[in-house]
């Protein structure tokens, strides 16, 4: 997939905070005083999820306010959901990682195979032309039928597919956190992001008929693979993804599966870890899977597309956003349902301009997600009308477990907004901001 499809957003308006004001250190580099900032983040550290490794500061995300690719989901999708896991504690990325299920397995029922390439030639169409359709059922009798139809799933249920295989359009919210390090609801908005019109025009290939005799014996069983972390920096987030990716498989086997075959799932783990994902890849391929759901991770599915393709299967992300991905050769096997970070840039450097911050420091983790969404965000701002010099970028490696330096820079930097894109390492840096009294004027309150 080469080419890559311009994408607008639109943004609607969007909540000013004043969460930031107050006394403000003349100096950044006084720690006597305290350093009173507005607090962002982005997607990954934008989660409930983060509250329990924060226990012993129940209040230290108090203001913050950032984005992720989120939309209102339906209530009866909720409750599906925590029919597959009771315990959920959000719903970061379940549509993702369910309309990619289903999209896979819609596509193989169109393809009349199993076989990964030919699953691949129909992904595009199913999302984009024909009779719209949003449930298991509906859209395998549309396919099994030979009508052209447009899946209109949970979280692409605006427009389909590009033809590089990210999604047309999109939608974020804004998040808001209140005591407690939690999300409060009541102020998310919803902003609509990327152009419908994007998407593909090319109508799926003709559809043939279903094999029959022995030619019907040979199609294997769909294989869906969960390349998703249980382990590893991203975990603290993956329940949601696998509660999304099991419940399509669950859902299009109540429909009759594929092909007349139940849809089988195979459990995996990519560690948020480029070893552990090979790994796992690795397992998959011997085991005859031919969709992987994942990685998480924009770097590990960076890494694994070339895999994934060079062993004939398809690899299907439903998070990973690094604008980098869509160009990676990849046989035209690899597709995501999370849109990619030219959007979330966009929308980030919106909120923070009309929260009002004048000098910003960008805190990113060293890896395709981090750097490429703190390029976009800085470009971004200053187009908006920042100052190139406002604008301090700092990065870490990703191992990197004491942040104590990095607060000490953010400090002597003494900006009025600091934007963290990180993983579950958020917390460790909020507390090394904390512990320099840099903080939003209601953490800082205590």
């Amino acid at each position: 997939m080469g080419r890559k499809a311009s994408m607008l957003v639109a943004l609607v308006s969007v909540v000013a905070i004043t969460g930031g004001c107050g006394a403000t250190a003349a100096d950044g580099g006084d720690d006597a005083q305290p350093l009173v900032v507005h607090l962002y983040g982005s997607d990954a550290n934008m989660s409930n999820s983060l509250k329990d490794k924060l226990a012993d500061a129940p209040a230290i995300l108090s203001g913050m306010l950032g984005t992720a690719p989120l939309l209102e989901l339906p209530e009866s999708f909720k409750e599906r959901l925590r029919g597959v896991d009771p315990a959920l504690a959000d719903y970061g990325y379940a549509a993702e990682a369910y309309d990619a299920v289903m999209l896979a397995g819609l596509a193989a029922e169109s393809a009349r195979s199993t076989d990964a390439p030919a699953i691949a030639k129909y992904m595009s169409g199913v999302s984009n032309s024909g009779t719209a359709c949003g449930s298991a059922a509906d859209c395998l009798a549309l396919a099994k039928a030979g009508k052209d139809f447009a899946y209109r799933g949970v979280s692409m249920r605006r427009s389909g597919f590009t033809e590089a295989g990210d999604p047309s359009s999109a939608s974020y919210g804004t998040l808001h956190f209140g005591r407690g390090n939690t999300v409060n609801d009541n102020l998310t908005e919803y902003v609509g992001a990327g152009d419908a019109a994007a998407a593909s025009q090319v109508p799926p290939p003709p559809y043939t008929a279903y094999p029959t005799g022995n030619a019907k014996k040979k199609i294997l069983p769909l294989k869906v693979g969960g390349l998703m972390p249980h382990t590893g920096r991203l975990a603290f987030r993956s329940a949601p993804r696998f509660a999304g990716a099991r419940l399509a498989v669950a859902e299009l086997n109540a429909a009759g599966g594929v092909i007349d075959q139940p849809v089988e799932w195979v459990d995996g783990d990519d560690g948020t870890d480029e070893k552990v994902a090979a790994a796992t890849v690795e397992r998959f391929v011997g085991l005859g899977v031919q969709v992987i759901i994942g990685a998480s991770s924009s770097s590990v599915t960076k890494a694994m597309i070339p895999k994934v393709a060079a062993a004939g299967r398809i690899l299907i992300s439903p998070s990973s956003t690094s604008d980098e991905l869509t160009s990676v050769p990849d046989n035209g096997l690899f597709f995501r349902t999370a849109p990619p970070d030219t959007l979330q840039a966009r929308a980030l450097a919106d909120v923070i301009m009309r929260n009002g911050p004048h000098r910003v420091t960008i805190v990113a983790r060293e890896d395709a997600y981090g750097l490429g969404l703190q390029k976009n965000v800085k470009a971004d701002l200053v187009t908006a009308g920042m100052t190139d010099s406002a604008v301090d970028l700092i990065t870490y490696p990703t191992a990197t477990e004491d942040f104590a330096a990095i607060a000490a820079r953010v400090r002597q930097s003494n900006p009025d907004g600091v934007l963290i894109l990180g993983y579950d390492e958020t917390a460790a840096i909020v507390k090394a901001l904390a512990a320099r009294k840099v903080g939003t004027s209601e953490s800082l309150a205590g």
